[in-house]
């Protein structure tokens, strides 16, 4: 299942950093001198049976070869896996990036609309993120961002491919994350009617006709059947409303007491853990790949920019509201205009 397996290689490298620091070369870091037990919660919306469940199985074991006795639970209900880091019950977590902005709004922040345009600036945030004038503000009280990891671009999935504009969108049922108001807030402004979701049934009430249009990635294409939602009058618009992402966390009160050199080995994580970016990516082009030519359907340039237009006022609105951090909308501006420096917005500062 590459939806979720594009998580597993960072936790690798978590797990195993002692591991990356010698095969580099670089001795500085050992693997413990005697058992280190922690729990990690890993969020898998197919449950104790899924890909990245076994996946996280096989890492456990790997783990245990570097003295880091990992006790994993697999939850297929991401809210829940949330509250139990919250409250102690792991000291590790693996989560959506929307998820993880109630731990860390600047990092949660990502995932705004618009927030990134190509795969190429979505390599140049993850390598920013990766810098050390960063870390500070990947630290959060307790709370820490030690990963971001690329899950790719969400794509509008329609069960009619007649709806090829946002006006004709109006009066469609569309799915929304229940938790997260300012989803629903953004579709009624569009005359379009919210449909109440979650991770684990958005794809279903999309494929039992619950919804009329998604916003997914290609790596849930085939996972979550939406093929059957799409069904022989639908498509897929190749534009990306958002990069998506996933996070990774850890609660600093509960491993700094196991793991006095925490800092340290998160350093070389960081480091090692770049090497992996480009995996990421070609996992996720090849997930696209998976998507029949026939159902891609392609905006004209004008319309491209129109939506471009509309997703930054609807990110701007958002972040006066409160609902995302300046200091990230300001990074993911700087991310694009480095790649694209004749975009509109790149004479503008209002982000």
């Amino acid at each position: 299942m590459k939806f979720l397996s594009a998580l597993l290689p960072l936790l690798a490298v978590l797990a195993t950093a002692p591991a990356a620091a010698t095969d580099a070369g670089d001795n500085s870091q050992k693997p413990f001198s005697k058992p280190v037990n922690i729990r990690f919660c890993l969020f898998d919306p197919v449950g104790n049976t899924g890909q990245i469940a076994n996946l996280g199985r096989d890492l456990v074991l790997e783990a245990r070869k570097w003295n880091l006795i990992v006790d994993l639970k697999v939850y297929l209900d991401e809210r829940v896996a949330a509250e139990d880091f919250k409250a102690g019950q792991c000291e590790g977590v693996a989560i959506t990036t929307l998820r993880a902005r109630q731990f860390n709004r600047i990092v949660g922040s990502i995932d705004a609309p618009g927030n990134l345009r190509s795969y190429a600036e979505v390599k140049t945030l993850i390598r920013a993120l990766a810098q050390p004038a960063f870390q500070p503000m990947s630290i959060t009280g307790r709370y820490q961002v030690v990963g971001v990891v690329p899950v790719g671009a969400l794509f509008v999935m329609t069960n009619d491919r007649a709806i090829d504009s946002i006006e004709k969108a109006a009066g469609k049922r569309i799915a929304v994350l229940d938790w997260d108001p300012s989803q629903a807030k953004m579709i009624s402004a569009i005359g379009a009617h919210p449909v109440p979701s979650d991770i684990t049934n958005y794809g279903p009430k999309f494929n039992n006709g619950q919804a009329d249009i998604i916003a997914a990635p290609a790596m849930a294409y085939l996972p979550l059947e939406l093929y059957k939602g799409i069904g022989a009058k639908g498509g897929v618009f190749r534009f990306p409303l958002l990069h998506a992402t996933g996070t990774i966390l850890i609660r600093r009160d509960l491993l700094l007491p196991k793991m006095p050199d925490l800092d340290a080995r998160l350093d070389q994580l960081r480091g090692y853990g770049l090497k992996f970016v480009d995996s990421f990516i070609e996992s996720i082009r090849a997930s696209e790949k998976d998507i029949p030519a026939k159902l891609w359907i392609d905006l004209t340039p004008k319309d491209k920019e129109k939506y471009w237009r509309m997703l930054r006022e609807a990110r701007i609105r958002m972040t006066q509201d409160g609902v995302y951090d300046t200091s990230m909308m300001n990074l993911l501006r700087r991310v694009r205009c480095k790649h694209e420096p004749s975009n509109e917005e790149c004479s503008l500062f209002d982000e």
